[in-house]
């Protein structure tokens, strides 16, 4: 018995993201961008897969850090659910890296820094975690939590970037079957992926139709400066710095 779908839902902005800093497990909490980020993603997980199917559960499940328990709590305190904590699902841990912007690191690590661009793990040498560790923490996560509901069970996790996108290759085995395989691209903030039961005589089948989807406003300027966004849940330019 499994729930029949599972929605991995990226965190809304914080202020590392913005200065493009790496965070790994820095625990950081959204900025005033990143909330409305979430608030608005919550309405539209609410809109596409709660409201259109009322006959349906819900089950939340979030990382322990906190920009991802944010996140978590934007979709689901309206529904009065409960969000669980899984310290599995947290991001990818960059070791020496953390906290480091991108222009920091390629002034003081360049041929590391160029490896990892290349996705040739130059980041291993500064003790982060390989990517086979991260995916298999997070499927161990998935595969937990699938199994504590039944088929009338949407499961939504809350969860980081990089962890979404090496537990998807963990999950469908690319990096065995592809070796030279980098990575799928990584989804922006307050963004999704959405995978359903694959419906055969087996538990963990999953189907992937969704990935990298956000609400309407994300394909718009406001995504990245809520200024920009119309009606009364717009950011004040400078709130959102």
């Amino acid at each position: 018995m499994q729930v029949r779908s599972i929605t991995l839902v990226r965190h809304g902005r914080t202020a590392y993201n913005k200065a493009g800093r790496i965070q790994g497990w820095v625990d950081i909490p959204l900025d005033a961008t990143g909330q409305w980020q979430v608030e608005q993603t919550g309405r539209a997980l609410r809109d596409l897969y709660v409201t259109s199917e009322p006959a349906a559960r819900q089950l939340v499940v979030a990382s322990d850090l906190t920009r991802a328990q944010q996140s978590a709590h934007a979709f689901a305190d309206p529904l009065g659910l409960d969000v669980h904590v899984d310290g599995r699902l947290r991001e990818r841990h960059f070791g020496d890296w953390e906290g480091m912007s991108m222009d920091e690191l390629r002034a003081a690590f360049p041929d590391d820094f160029d490896l990892w661009m290349r996705g040739l793990g130059g980041e291993m040498h500064h003790r982060a975690e390989s990517h086979a560790h991260v995916g298999a923490r997070g499927w161990d996560a998935l595969r937990d939590w699938s199994h504590r509901a039944g088929s009338d069970t949407d499961l939504f996790v809350f969860s980081h970037g990089a962890l979404i996108e090496n537990t998807i290759q963990e999950m469908y085995g690319i990096g065995e079957r592809f070796p030279d395989f980098v990575s799928i691209t990584s989804m922006r903030n307050a963004h999704w992926a959405r995978l359903v039961d694959a419906r055969i005589d087996e538990d963990d089948r999953w189907i992937l139709v969704d990935y990298n989807h956000g609400p309407a406003l994300a394909d718009t300027p406001a995504w990245d400066d809520p200024g920009e966004a119309p009606g009364p849940g717009r950011v004040n330019r400078g709130d959102a710095q």
